[in-house]
């Protein structure tokens, strides 16, 4: 049984533009706690990754570290998940 006052993940997608052969260097990135999926694509962004923490500060966070400090990264968009998460069953 859950308490009501546990707090809730959030998720957000994240889609990557990467200067090209580098998309692999981000996707090294989900060696960064709060990074749960991080895949190379093939279509108008190079790279998908998915990141769940608990405030959108902590996103913010996870997104400097591994985005924003990488000199690759050409351009970002981040969709932030409006679904709550699945239960657990």
């Amino acid at each position: 049984m859950t308490s009501k006052l546990q707090r809730k993940l959030m998720r957000a997608f994240v889609l990557v533009r990467t200067k090209p052969g580098t998309s692999e260097e981000v996707v090294k990135s989900r060696r960064i706690k709060g990074v749960k999926i991080a895949n190379s694509v093939l279509g108008r962004v190079d790279v998908i990754l998915v990141i769940e923490a608990y405030t959108l500060e902590e996103i913010r966070n996870i997104l400097y570290e591994m985005v924003e400090k990488n000199p690759n990264v050409v351009r970002t968009e981040t969709l932030i998940s409006i679904t709550p998460e699945a239960e657990e069953e």
